[in-house]
């Protein structure tokens, strides 16, 4: 079940729902002024598996000679 987040168009409040079906985004509105006038924001996620990791390295990075150490691509 995904965790949505959301933004009012009419109070700019933002928020997050847990959200079970589609039916129930339909419902859905701003806990601050209670709109339903929303607009789902575009959102990343997290994901680990247990083990030790270091971070993901930017696709333009992936196959850098200096991984790990100062990006060339952003000086």
């Amino acid at each position: 079940m995904p965790i949505y987040e959301y933004r009012c168009l009419k109070c700019r409040h933002e928020f997050g729902r847990l959200v079970r079906s589609a039916g129930e985004e339909q419902t859905l509105a701003c806990p601050r002024c209670g709109k339903k006038d929303l607009e789902k924001k575009l959102s990343v996620f997290a994901a680990r598996d247990g083990a030790t990791s270091k971070p993901a390295l930017p696709p333009s990075c992936a196959g850098c000679r200096n991984a790990g150490g100062p990006c060339p691509m952003r000086q």
